[in-house]
């Protein structure tokens, strides 16, 4: 009788099972793509946004692929509120593996435009907030028994290119994000061998927040040109960047910034700022 072979095959690698995950932002755009893909990955997942009607759609999708779904609805501009989210997941899932910072977010302003205030503000949503969460969650995902390369956990902010590259209108928002690129460098420091930190430094993707673009064909086709792969990102391509950070397959990569943007090497839309 021939013995059964019970070897895991390398897709494995990027399974989630057993695991549970948080999920900031997570009602639309990247965050419910993220969650979904856990889910589908075999994670449960605590998702948290502003709105209920968004993340009960959300929650909706990822029980119905068989995995369970907590919705936080709360306003996640206040660290305090984001940080009880880890209480949450031991609680209601028992445990907590991952934690994905995507909550953020600045509108855009000229630089004489943006007040301290403003540059402040932008800097508590995009930065403290994930530093309120990481700190909550890390006793817990310490709790974890583990022998898989002695990680007990991963913790992905979402940056953006813009935190890297120079563009007019985004000294708050790319200023913030740029700050959460070099935490996640310092907090992988930190918290190595048994977290890991990464980041996710999207471009041009195609959620709700870039519909006034993607609704105009002409500026479209301009953001298209400008990037070398000539095309919009699609979430679920942030969620896949996502999932091998998460799992075992990205088990020797940490404090690192995976920048998806389709290659590009300076900001493919300008905004139509006049000189001083």
């Amino acid at each position: 009788m021939a013995e059964t072979d019970t070897r895991s095959t390398f897709t494995d690698r990027f399974r989630l099972d057993g695991r549970v995950a948080i999920v900031t932002g997570a009602g639309r755009g990247l965050g419910a793509a993220i969650a979904v893909a856990f889910a589908e990955c075999g994670a449960d997942v605590v998702i948290a946004s502003r709105t209920r009607e968004q993340l009960d759609e959300v929650a909706e999708t990822i029980r119905g692929l068989g995995r369970r779904a907590v919705v936080v609805a709360a306003d996640l501009s206040d660290p305090e509120v984001t940080a009880d989210l880890a209480r949450t997941a031991k609680e209601e899932l028992g445990r907590l593996d991952i934690v994905v910072n995507n909550v953020g977010g600045t509108m855009p302003a000229g630089l004489l435009d943006t007040s301290v205030a403003a540059l402040e503000g932008a800097f508590r949503f995009n930065v403290s907030t994930a530093h309120a969460l990481t700190c909550a969650a890390v006793p817990l995902m310490l709790e974890n028994d583990t022998t898989e390369h002695n990680s007990h956990g991963s913790i992905i902010n979402i940056t953006s290119a813009m935190g890297r590259l120079p563009g007019r209108a985004f000294a708050a928002y790319g200023t913030a994000k740029a700050a959460l690129a070099h935490y996640t460098r310092l907090a992988a420091e930190d918290l190595s061998p048994r977290i890991r930190v990464n980041a996710i430094a999207p471009g041009a993707i195609a959620t709700s927040a870039l519909e006034i673009v993607t609704g105009d064909e002409g500026m479209r086709t301009g953001l298209e040109k400008a990037t070398p792969l000539r095309r919009i990102g699609d979430p679920a391509e942030i969620a896949a960047a996502a999932v091998y950070l998460a799992s075992s397959a990205g088990a020797y990569t940490t404090g690192k910034i995976l920048e998806v943007d389709g290659g590009i090497i300076k900001p493919n839309m300008e905004l139509p700022l006049p000189d001083l």
